[in-house]
């Protein structure tokens, strides 16, 4: 084979082309519009590429950071998103964010740096077998072996993340894929001097080895994207469906992220959604579909709801610890199960739950076109949705903010949904984040420049961080169980000092009961209609909120 590859494809060491333009040119093919970044010298070809066809590289500080930004994009955009890391370390320090893509379901394509294919198990720098790291992680994982193997791999591979359930794939790109033909034969570096054969065979095959790296490399190919695989219910099936919700006079609807999923837009499963007329509780992803003034929407006392329900769709959710294991429904509802993964499909069914229809498939295109003309459960639900959080807002706390803030910030953001338009009016972006030194600490300061640099005028952000000064989901039962709290205890941290420091504007509120509550926020998004990013620091004093539960 070889051989054939030898007088058949050609080899050009004059070109200075290299294989991070391919890479570059089927990311383009593919819509692919960002990726996520740590420079490296094993993937530089790649970047330096993608910038030049107009690709946005967003450098990050840490390569975890760019899988999460890449898993982001992902949801967002319902495209695939590409993160680009170095060798060894760089592969390694990605592992947890890439599980968190696959446990998300998230179309993601992690492309990492490597060793020269003919460096492999001769200890070259930051070798290691990276392979093996995504074997329980990923999709799909590959290597590529010779520059005229790029395009297939990265077309296989992201359509392999975007098929069936998606999930996160890695491609090994090693360095001498990447770089021109001259720079990688003066790397192999070939023997001169006297030698006499031995030498002369050394040299006779690095350059069969470079020739066939680099041959057929730049004839014309397909990079177009390759059809995804997307299984559907059969009309026997939504048939099925559309009989049980017909005759049930109590149905619920739970909805978890794989109903965001392409192809089908969430705007026609909202119609769907309205047309049928069941009341639904959204998770995941799915949240804010409906619009915080929908009349199906109901977000509290699920459990109760569940008891009663004669029928219950799970379209994208799982009995997995969320539903207690499916423990919290009811034998005597009808179960509907809708899933991509069977595995997710029927996670703990014929332990305490069993499903009377269990459809592998996308759950947004199997809704059934019916009407449910009776609201009497709706109404029910929704009379019982509003008081505990009304209620709560007015309880006090010791100290700083209290729950007014939970209670009032819905009422200051704009309308939620799940993925914004291109052509929209600026929006002002609020972005909670909780948990004092993890939520925001080291986010803001791995960014090593000005917050107000990083964001796009366009969409002002404003972060609310709730600093309670304690791991308190923990504290709350050690302190209680075990009678300690090693560990917990945090700082009231300023920061929103920090904010200041990296160009954002920041505000403080807490420590007069919450009477500045609507006040800081008015003045947060006045700062943000001008184009600023903004930090609210929340100072959250102690509350009984899910006392008596178990953290772990």
């Amino acid at each position: 084979m070889w051989i054939f590859r030898f007088f058949r494809l050609q080899a050009d060491p004059k070109s200075g082309r290299h294989g991070g333009e391919l890479v570059a040119e089927v990311l383009r093919a593919h819509g692919v519009r960002y990726l996520f970044a740590l420079a490296g010298g094993h993937v530089s070809p790649v970047l330096v590429a993608c910038e030049k066809l107009g690709l946005r590289v967003v450098d990050t500080r840490h390569e975890a950071t760019a899988v999460f930004a890449a898993d982001a994009v992902a949801r967002l955009s319902g495209r695939i998103g590409v993160a680009v890391v170095t060798a060894g370390p760089g592969v390694t320090n990605t592992v947890t964010a890439v599980k968190n893509a696959q446990m998300a379901e998230s179309p993601v394509l992690l492309l990492g740096g490597a060793a020269a294919t003919l460096q492999r198990g001769r200890g070259a720098l930051q070798e290691i077998d990276q392979l093996s790291l995504f074997k329980t992680l990923c999709k799909r994982r590959t290597s590529v072996r010779t520059v005229r193997d790029i395009v297939p791999a990265l077309r296989q591979a992201i359509v392999t993340a975007q098929s069936g359930t998606p999930g996160p794939v890695f491609v090994e790109l090693p360095l001498d894929v990447l770089y021109p033909f001259h720079v990688v034969e003066k790397e192999l570096g070939q023997a001169t001097g006297p030698g006499g054969l031995r030498r002369s065979l050394v040299n006779w095959y690095l350059r069969n080895y470079v020739h066939d790296l680099f041959a057929g490399a730049w004839e014309p190919c397909d990079m177009t994207p390759l059809p995804v695989q997307v299984p559907l219910a059969t009309a026997e099936q939504v048939q099925q469906v559309a009989e049980l919700v017909s005759r049930a006079a109590k149905p619920l609807v739970l909805l978890g992220s794989q109903v965001t999923l392409p192809p089908t837009p969430v705007e026609e499963l909202r119609a769907a959604l309205e047309a049928l007329g069941l009341p639904c509780y959204l998770g995941g992803m799915a949240r804010g579909l409906l619009g915080k003034d929908s009349t199906l929407h109901v977000r509290q006392n699920r459990r109760d709801a569940l008891r009663q329900a004669d029928l219950v769709i799970l379209a994208g959710t799982v009995c997995d610890f969320r539903l207690a294991y499916g423990r919290v429904l009811s034998r005597r509802s009808a179960v509907v199960a809708v899933n991509r993964d069977r595995a997710q499909l029927l996670r703990n069914s014929d332990v305490f739950w069993k499903a009377r229809l269990a459809i592998q498939g996308e759950g947004a295109r199997n809704a059934p076109t019916c009407h449910v003309h009776d609201t009497e459960p709706r109404a029910t639900c929704h009379m019982h949705d509003a008081k505990p959080r009304a209620t709560y807002a007015t309880c006090p706390t010791p100290s700083h903010v209290p729950c007014v803030m939970c209670h009032q910030l819905p009422q200051r953001r704009a309308k939620p949904g799940w993925r914004l338009p291109k052509n929209r009016p600026p929006v002002r972006m609020w972005v909670a984040v909780a948990g004092s030194v993890p939520g925001f600490g080291p986010r803001a300061a791995s960014v090593g420049r000005p917050v107000a640099q990083r964001l796009a005028p366009q969409t002002p952000v404003i972060a609310l961080v709730g600093n309670d000064a304690c791991w308190s989901q923990i504290s709350r039962e050690q302190v209680a169980l075990l009678g300690s709290n090693v560990a917990c205890g945090l700082e009231y941290t300023d920061y929103h000092a920090v904010a200041e420091g990296l160009g954002a504007k920041g505000f403080v509120v807490g420590g007069d009961g919450g009477e500045g509550v609507d006040a800081v926020l008015r003045a947060a998004q006045a700062t943000c209609r001008q184009g600023r990013p903004v930090l609210v620091n929340a100072l959250i004093g102690k509350s009984d909120f899910r006392q008596g539960s178990i953290s772990v």
